[in-house]
């Protein structure tokens, strides 16, 4: 469960609420079905307009990833890279073929098949970007969805207010009643900008960075499996990733397979 998640929509809403609250506001007066409704099944409508049916399928999946995804850490990715280059410079690039086996990440499986079967670096360069490009597009599709029900939901909750209010200013007869209904009116607007504004855009966003932490993993393991390739030096190798991460995410402690690294 990634918390801050969870915890960044608790307070999300909970600040709107308390804040509503202190100011002597009651809970019973910011709930209407009716323009919940109009609001969240309008935007869920448009959503479902805009968007193809195999990416609204994908939506629990996608949804989870937001709450429950547990990025890789870069660290972890640059130490295998250079104990593979270490096997690599030891005992040949074939000896890297009884481990790809053992990696559960079908990308970077596949970055080392190919630099064991010889296949050109260029090639390889290619093929793993390419790659690379169709699973980041993937994901940018994924926060669609999300994206566009940030920019519909403001949209039906203005639609609920002029609903309403064409309704009040239908039944004028009880002057008394006026203020009230306005309100309730009003609370469509609510409704739509708080949803999009604490809930729909804030996923998207989330979504986004997840595609952006995933993209750099990519990135080192394309750059450590051609550097493997090439066989540079695993001490080499290991500070040329590095230069990837902010200052802060270098562990200054790890140094990175230089215990077990053979020099040039």
């Amino acid at each position: 469960m990634d918390i801050t998640t969870l915890l960044g929509l608790l307070i999300g809403i909970g600040g709107l609420l308390g804040g509503f609250m202190a100011e002597g506001g009651e809970l019973g007066a910011l709930l209407s079905p009716t323009a919940a409704l109009i609001v969240f099944g309008g935007t869920f409508g448009a959503v479902m307009l805009a968007t193809p049916m195999e990416q609204l399928k994908e939506l629990p999946k996608i949804l989870k990833v937001a709450f429950t995804y547990k990025p890789k850490d870069p660290m972890d990715t640059i130490t295998e890279l250079v104990s593979l280059a270490t096997t690599a410079r030891r005992e040949g690039i074939l000896a890297l073929e009884e481990k790809i086996e053992t990696y559960d990440d079908e990308f970077f499986k596949n970055g080392i098949r190919l630099v064991v079967d010889g296949v050109d670096p260029d090639l390889v360069r290619s093929m793993l970007e390419t790659e690379l490009s169709f699973i980041e597009s993937r994901h940018e599709k994924g926060a669609q969805p999300f994206e566009q029900a940030g920019g519909f939901a403001p949209t039906m909750g203005i639609i609920g207010t002029v609903m309403g209010l064409v309704h009040v200013l239908g039944n004028l007869s009880d002057v008394n009643a006026l203020g009230p209904q306005i309100a309730t009116a009003f609370i469509a607007t609510l409704y739509g900008v708080a949803s999009a504004n604490v809930a729909y855009l804030p996923i998207a966003t989330k979504l986004k960075n997840r595609t952006k932490q995933e993209v750099l993993i990519r990135e080192l393991m394309i750059e450590g499996i051609l550097s493997i390739q090439a066989g540079e030096n695993p001490n080499i190798l290991g500070q040329k990733l590095k230069a990837f991460l902010a200052p802060k995410l270098r562990d200054p402690k790890a140094e990175v397979g230089e215990a077990n690294v053979e020099s040039a």
